[in-house]
């Protein structure tokens, strides 16, 4: 048994060819979400998403966002309906006391779905719109994912990183914002000042997250600030990290990061944007995989192999160096 703390990208590339290193039916998927949002009523929830349809088969690997090949009727309607109607367009948060109204889940999160900001395909659509549903009517986020997971048909085991409220704030000179207005309605601008978990004071783990982390730990490439970051927050994930066997796999090749807003982000929170910067971030993991290109030298065993991601046989290269290293902290 071997249980992924998973956001953004990085790790779904890990897992997209790892099947014959890690089989599915003996892994847990740990998901992020502090980076989920509600737009236009719907509870989206991006880093569990990505997991449901890889696991599902339905994936849009070009994206690594979404369902291949869905339609977006809907979306382009919504953007239609916003120029035709004159209306604003962009992220748009919904009223102060809405942001702390309705389902509990939400807070902190809530966009109108005027025009929405983010690109949501139909089919993808139809999932936030049952969960939504499902959490209306009383079940719990981990419950929901559940259901979500067997109607796609993954033998993984999916969970969220708690049932509780987190919203991932990234503070600018323009204010604080969530980090979906931040990174996609903003493409990442303005300048990050720091980065907040709101909500994480009160937020737990799971009975299932705390189970799942009791077995050996892999932390994917993944961005340390916004994919970690909410995770390592919330009340009993660090602590169970720090009792059970932790490799991590870095997303820099020393102080180049492979894709997406970690090194802008980690400089923000004062940290250094390099493998070294990572290391220092996870006190807790016990051996790293490094890129074979990457000479930091860490206070802890390494193991180097070529860590890019662009195919299923990248990521079986990359698993079995992760087992390798497993095998020198296990």
């Amino acid at each position: 048994m071997v249980t992924f703390l998973a956001g953004g990208t990085g790790t779904p590339k890990l897992l997209a060819g790892a099947d014959d290193v890690f089989d599915p039916g003996a892994t847990t998927v740990v998901a992020n979400t502090g980076d989920d949002v509600e737009l236009g009523g719907h509870l989206v929830c991006p880093d569990l998403d990505t997991v449901l349809f890889l696991d599902g088969g339905e994936l849009d690997r070009e994206t690594w966002w979404g369902i291949a090949d869905d339609t977006a009727e809907t979306h382009a309607e919504l953007h239609r309906l916003a120029e035709a109607a004159g209306l604003s367009t962009g992220p748009q948060y919904l009223s102060d006391d809405a942001q702390t109204a309705g389902r509990d889940i939400a807070r902190w999160r809530r966009f109108s779905g005027v025009a929405e900001f983010m690109h949501i395909g139909d089919r993808d659509r139809a999932v936030h719109v049952t969960r939504t549903s499902l959490l209306d009517a009383g079940h719990s986020l981990t419950d929901v994912t559940r259901t979500l997971a067997d109607a796609f048909g993954l033998d993984r085991t999916l969970l969220p990183m708690s049932d509780d409220p987190v919203a991932t704030i990234v503070h600018t000179p323009q204010g604080p914002m969530h980090f979906q207005e931040w990174w996609v309605g903003r493409n990442g601008d303005p300048a990050v000042d720091d980065v907040a978990f709101r909500g994480s004071e009160t937020a737990t783990a799971t009975d299932a997250v705390l189970t799942a982390l009791s077995d050996p730990v892999v932390v994917g490439p993944s961005n340390p600030v916004t994919s970690l970051g909410p995770m390592l927050a919330v009340e009993g994930i660090r602590d169970a990290l720090a009792e059970t066997p932790v490799v991590a796999v870095s997303p820099f090749v020393e102080d180049e990061v492979f894709s997406g807003p970690a090194a802008d982000l980690m400089e923000g929170v004062g940290r250094e944007a390099s493998t070294a910067g990572v290391a220092e971030s996870y006190p807790f993991a016990d051996a790293f995989v490094l890129d074979t290109e990457d000479g930091t030298d860490l206070d802890r065993p390494v193991v180097r192999t070529d860590t890019t991601l662009d195919g299923p046989g990248d990521a079986d290269r990359v698993a079995r160096a992760v087992t390798d290293a497993l095998s020198e902290v296990a």
